[in-house]
């Protein structure tokens, strides 16, 4: 059956675990044809097996020769892109190296940039495009240990709305999403770095996760990809330049 983005190629980075492989599935179920982008071929071969997904790609997103050669290697041109790919680090500014910033404007900012540079000029020639960039609450606000991963997805936002207004009058958007915490492996991963560094049971650190979200408790990943979907859809032509918070209320 026909959906709403039925006759649309996408472009998940960042495609095979978490928000990223809810947003393929969600596309797919609208009717687009997805492909899933990242490094582990392994775990993008399931999401296809899985049927959340038609076909995948290898590289990563801060390589920008590696992402534009999987872009081109593309059967189709891509007209939704969803920026997923991410990672954060947690530690106290002072001892958050010189590294350690460089990593996550690599992963978070260039990842963005360089998968929007290899599909923009397709985009614009045909006249339509739909960009995405999953940022984070942590692109709205600060949070205290995570200082490089909040400047980078600041970074990101600020990309987003520059970029819609350059491209405002081609048929492209531009916007971002901006997840609390969610329900992925990296927030399980935090939680075991909480338990492991202060004692606490897993129940306590994730209410302690949980305590910025006036819902109290965490976002589910298919609730981002909602939000990713109707972003990409014929009735979102008029937004663009948008952080649209997923955060039950935090922001």
């Amino acid at each position: 059956m026909a959906g709403p983005l039925t006759g649309r190629q996408a472009l998940v980075t960042g495609g095979s675990r978490g928000i990223g492989r809810a947003v393929a599935a969600a596309l797919t179920a609208a009717g687009a044809t997805v492909t899933v982008l990242g490094r582990d071929r392994s775990a993008l071969e399931g999401v296809v097996a899985a049927g959340e997904a038609h076909g995948f790609a290898t590289a990563d997103v801060s390589d920008r020769a590696a992402l534009r050669a999987a872009v081109a290697g593309m059967e189709r041109p891509v007209d939704l892109l969803v920026a997923n790919a991410g990672g954060a680090v947690s530690k106290p500014f002072g001892r958050t190296e010189e590294q350690d910033f460089s990593a996550m404007l690599g992963v978070n900012l260039m990842g963005v940039v360089n998968a929007v540079q290899a599909v923009l000029p397709g985009m614009t020639e045909r006249g339509f495009g739909r960009i995405v960039a999953v940022a984070s609450t942590a692109g709205l606000k600060g949070y205290p240990y995570v200082t490089a991963y909040c400047a980078a997805k600041h970074a990101v936002l600020g990309l987003v709305r520059s970029l819609a207004l350059e491209l405002a009058r081609t048929g492209v958007t531009v916007n971002a999403v901006c997840p609390g915490f969610t329900d992925t492996d990296l927030v399980a991963t935090s939680l075991d770095r909480i338990v492991e560094k202060t004692g606490r049971t897993r129940d306590e650190a994730l209410a302690e996760l949980t305590r910025s979200n006036p819902q109290g408790r965490l976002v589910r990943p298919a609730e981002v990809a909602d939000a990713v979907t109707w972003l990409c859809g014929a009735g979102a032509g008029a937004v663009t330049g948008q952080a649209i918070a997923v955060a039950g209320g935090e922001v």
